[in-house]
Formats: C-alpha cells, sequence, structure tokens
C-alpha cells in the first residue's frame, strides 16, 4: 500500500505538513540547506546540533549565529550534551530562539562527542538518558523529540529498551537510526528495529538510515509503520531528491536548474557565514551538486581553486547561461521577514 508523504501528521502540538524530515548533519545543516529543504517538500527541518556546554560556559569559538527565519517553520533544533541542567538551560534557549521543536542528540557515534559521555554513549546509561529527557521536557512549553541509535555495539537492541522510558519522560517523538555507534555510516540500516520500536511505543517515529529514493522510502514507511521519513546524505547537493521521494517530480535537474540552486545556496550561505567563512565551507558542496554526471568531474575542482565565492558564482553561470534567469525567478520567491538571531556556539562536531 503507497503512503502519501504529503498527508500532514504531529510531534505533540506541531503540525509537520509532510512526512519527509530532512536530517539534522554537522557540518551541513545551515540555515541555506534547510531553507532549501523546505522549498523542495520536507515537511520538517533541523539544525545541526549544537552544543550545551558551549552554550554554558561561552568557550567555544562561536560560528556565528544560529538564524531562524520564517520560512523555516517548523523547525527542530538539535541540542547534544551530558547533564540534565545544562541540557535544560540549552532548551530554554533554543525555545527561545524560535525553535518549534527541541531535538536530543541519542546517536553521534563521532568519539569527540561520545567521550563526553553524550550522543549514542547516552543509550548504554538509561537512567542518564531518561533524566535528560525529563529535564528538558519540564524546562519548555515546545515538544521535545530524540534522535537515536540502535545502541553502541552491532547487534545492540538498546534502542527499544530506552525508546517506552524516553516516551515516558516527556518525549513526543522519536528517531531511529538503526545503525550502531560503531558502524558509523556503513553496512545496512536494520528497519526491523524500527518496526519494533513503532510497535513499543504511542509517540510517532520516524525512521531514518539508508532513504534515498520513494521507492526505498516507501517500502520502509510501509514495513515498519512509522510516521515519516528522514533523509539526510541523500539531499546534499540533490534537493530534487526530496520531491522525488514525494512523488512530485521524478525528472533530474537540467543543468541550468542545478548551477541557478548552487548559486542561491552560495549567496544565502555568504550571508549567514560571511566570505571567508562560507568559501571555505562551501567546497564540499561543488562535488555534490556537480556529480550524478550532471557537469564534468574536472569543473568541481575547477571551482573548489577559485579564490571568492563571487569567481565562483561568475563560473557557474558561464558554463548554464540559462541559469540567470532561472536564478533571478528563484530569488524573487524567497520570503522576507525578520529572523531571530540567537548567539551561540554551534558544534563543530560530526552528526548522528
Amino acid at each position: 500500500m503507497q503512503v502519501d508523504l504529503r498527508t500532514p501528521w504531529w510531534i505533540g502540538a506541531v503540525r509537520i505538513p509532510t512526512r519527509l524530515v530532512l536530517a539534522p548533519m554537522a557540518g551541513v545543516s545551515v540555515q541555506a540547506f534547510r531553507r532549501q529543504g523546505r522549498r523542495f517538500g520536507a515537511g520538517l527541518v533541523c539544525s545541526e546540533m549544537v552544543s550545551c556546554a558551549g552554550i554554558e560556559h561561552r568557550n567555544e569559538r562561536t560560528l556565528g549565529y544560529l538564524r531562524v527565519g520564517s520560512d523555516e517553520h517548523p523547525l527542530a533544533i538539535q541540542i547534544f550534551g551530558s547533564e540534565p541542567a545544562t541540557m535544560a538551560e540549552a532548551a530554554r534557549m533554543v525555545e527561545a530562539a524560535g525553535a518549534d521543536i527541541v531535538d536530543i542528540n541519542f546517536g553521534c557515534p563521532v568519539k569527540k562527542v561520545t567521550k563526553t559521555g553524550a550522543g549514542a554513549t547516552l543509550l548504554e546509561d538509561p537512567a542518564r538518558a531518561v533524566g535528560i529527557v525529563r529535564a528538558v521536557a519540564e524546562a519548555v512549553d515546545i515538544p521535545v523529540s530524540v534522535k537515536m541509535r540502535r545502541g553502541l555495539e552491532n547487534g545492540s537492541r538498546a534502542c527499544l529498551d530506552i525508546g517506552p522510558r524516553l516516551e515516558e519522560a516527556g518525549a513526543a517523538s522519536l528517531t531511529l537510526h538503526p545503525r550502531s555507534a560503531r558502524q558509523m555510516y556503513t553496512g545496512d540500516a536494520d528497519h526491523t528495529l524500527t518496526a519494533e520500536l513503532v510497535e513499543r511505543v504511542e509517540v510517532p517515529v520516524v525512521a531514518s538510515g539508508d532513504v534515498t529514493s520513494r521507492a526505498r522510502a516507501q517500502a520502509v514507511l510501509a514495513t515498519t509503520g512509522a510516521a515519516a521519513v528522514m533523509v539526510g546524505r541523500g539531499a546534499q547537493g540533490n534537493p530534487w531528491a526530496l520531491r522525488e521521494i514525494l512523488g512530485e517530480d521524478g525528472a533530474g535537474p537540467s543543468r541550468e536548474e542545478v548551477a541557478a540552486e548552487l548559486v542561491l545556496f552560495v549567496r544565502e550561505t555568504v550571508r549567514e557565514l560571511g566570505e571567508r567563512r562560507a568559501s571555505s565551507f562551501l567546497k564540499k558542496f561543488y562535488g555534490w551538486y556537480l556529480g550524478r554526471g550532471r557537469f564534468p568531474r574536472p569543473f568541481k575542482q575547477e571551482l573548489v581553486q577559485l579564490a571568492t565565492t563571487e569567481d565562483v558564482e561568475l563560473r557557474l553561470l558561464a558554463a548554464a547561461p540559462g541559469a540567470a534567469e532561472l536564478l533571478e525567478r528563484l530569488e524573487a520567491e524567497l520570503p522576507t521577514g525578520d529572523e531571530i538571531l540567537l548567539d551561540m556556539p554551534i558544534s563543530i562536531y560530526g552528526g548522528g
């Protein structure tokens, strides 16, 4: 049976207009990425994870303001840490920043995070994990969601034991990426675990992992009973994948469409991060956008070596002259409105 991913669902009192969630990804999920995801049909977008210790001590290099734009809602801001009181205070701050949902990271497998007792480590410390969720849920009026892996080790079923306890502590939704922390991103996501989790809890479950096409999304939803699917790496430099998953447009983009979207992404990222940071940050995106046979392989290397983002724009528009008209139309359609700016350190660690 086909599931209509364009139907709404709810996390607590927050209405999510489609059953497609854009994953929180460190070093990727800047505002430009989230806004693009919303334009292409993601019902919920998520920030990259934010360090609660950095918020508390103000001792991390501030990488920029966390911006919440009017066109991002509904938006989840993801936090990570290991102390309930610190997490609760961070949750209050992200609620003040305009988030619709506060998401807690119990999934990050990166050693810099797990060695502090945060991320996926908390799946093996259920009492602390429950304490964190309870403290956060009591601190804010917006819904609390939790993103987790199956556990630390291959074959772990920790997520199934802890899931109902997190729900009882106040989680309004759970996202499961059914790989172990040890697996990182290798092997296959075992969505039989997702199906088991759905059976054990009453709150909506989001299925994450290996959702790269409409057929795969439909298969995961049909076999697990999950409320929605989460797309991560498949959307990097490829927002058209979101439309394909929703069933709106199965055709790939033209070269002009790719160039126009990339130039817009470059401009929005420069606006957010500034030229110096954006110039370095964007380099990985060139390969993501220009791959899949869209442009000759040497073209990506040419862009990476250019000195400024303005040079990149000029080269892209020269390579696809028809992109200029599309770009003008895209920029005209961007909503204008006030942003809420929250001065907080953004994590440079890897996401889960």
